[in-house]
């Protein structure tokens, strides 16, 4: 019996939570015997290629660190036309050399904006195909906030022009999708509420994964400089100071500057990592995490079980995190610290108070969204060949 063949596009411009998510799904649908391919339009980061799982580098797109309009490609030139140009039709080329039977686009039309010179194309595209494939939007559970009406009416008509699923990664008796999309009513017949998408725990990953107390990570590492500085110096000011400490910086962090990094060859006790592509586990070792709010972060957390402080990044126009952290905070699932309250001895405070709180219970959140995507899938899959065994 041959097998079901999905494309995944994914966009990373900034952070990295949109690929790793992404990369959790595609190891699944692999798993469960689909044929699987990564449109990856970002920059490469180290360990990302899943088993079992093809990745299709496009060439790179990323926004200039401080200006949200401006694609640059991996040389840190502006994108001109021919290079968006060429782009696309590799593209198109991708999906007629794949022939999916299901189409999954990460993020938009909700987001990722910037990509509709190849995204529009590609849909259209899909849906000329004398047997289109599937055509489903991959989003998280609480998105960008503050956009014009103007913006998400256009979201709308997109999925209804285009689309046959929208699969939210959450749970909506956590927060559903109108919280933070007005027009979600409009949609709600195509829409599907996955679970959050959390790793997998295997007993073999927690057996070879490093053993630590504390837990510092900062996805990719672009916004988290600040937190890392204030866990450094926090160290010697709490009440695991003379814990095991793992600090992750992220790939795209820099380093120079910060206090304490030069002790740490002399410091048995501290490991200073700029990556670690077994965070989940790791985390299941260890008594406490201190992390941003990004949706992979705490996925991990939940999935790993441990206590935590998070430290949400959020500004006048990106609320996702500080969305996500006060929904946690007021279960009493971790301790969260604004921007005022990332200092040493706050933060060695907060950690402290998180130690001192009953081990969260997470079971009361719907995780294991990786594999109800799946089933959802697989069930739509069903009910178009039904339709089509049926068609006159």
């Amino acid at each position: 019996m041959p097998r079901n063949r999905i494309l995944i596009y994914v966009q990373h411009l900034l952070g990295v939570g949109h690929i790793f998510r992404v990369k959790r799904l595609a190891e699944r649908f692999g798993a469960c015997g689909f044929d699987v391919t990564i449109a990856y339009g970002g920059e490469p980061v180290p360990g990302y290629d899943p088993p079992g799982v093809r990745v299709h580098y496009l060439p790179s797109l990323r926004w200039r660190s401080g200006n949200s309009t401006e694609l640059i490609t991996r040389s840190g030139v502006v994108a001109d036309e021919a290079y968006l140009e060429a782009r696309k039709n590799e593209l198109l080329a991708l999906f007629d050399q794949t022939a999916p039977d299901v189409l999954m686009t990460e993020a938009f039309p909700f987001g990722r904006r910037q990509m509709h010179f190849e995204l529009l194309p590609l849909l259209d595209h899909a849906r000329s195909e004398q047997r289109p494939p599937l055509i489903m939007a991959s989003i998280r559970d609480i998105l960008q906030e503050g956009n014009k009406v103007s913006k998400d009416r256009q979201t709308v008509e997109l999925v209804e022009r285009y689309f046959d699923a929208v699969l939210v990664h959450g749970d909506p008796d956590l927060i559903p999708l109108d919280a933070t999309f007005p027009f979600a009513p409009d949609i709600s017949a195509r829409t599907v509420y996955t679970g959050i998408v959390t790793p997998r725990i295997e007993a073999g990953g927690l057996a070879a994964a490093p053993s630590y107390d504390v837990v510092v990570s900062a996805g990719g590492g672009m916004l988290g400089r600040e937190l890392i500085a204030s866990a450094l110096q926090a160290r010697a000011l709490c009440g695991l100071r003379d814990a095991r400490w793992c600090v992750c910086t992220g790939p795209y962090a820099e380093t120079g500057g910060l206090p304490g990094v030069r002790t740490f060859p002399e410091d048995d006790r501290i490991t200073l990592k700029p990556f670690v592509d077994d965070l989940p586990h790791i985390l299941a070792h260890a008594e406490l995490s201190v992390s941003l709010a990004g949706y992979n972060t705490v996925a991990d957390i939940m999935a790993a079980g441990c206590r935590a402080v998070i430290a949400p990044q959020w500004n006048e126009k990106e609320t996702e995190q500080l969305r996500r952290a006060e929904l946690l905070a007021e279960r009493g699932l971790a301790v969260m610290i604004g921007h005022e309250d990332k200092t040493p001895d706050k933060l060695a405070r907060a950690m402290d108070r998180a130690l001192a709180m009953p081990a969260p219970d997470w079971s009361v959140l719907r995780t294991n969204g990786a594999d109800r995507t799946v089933d959802t899938v697989e069930a739509m899959l069903a009910g178009r060949g039904m339709e089509r065994m049926h068609r006159p």
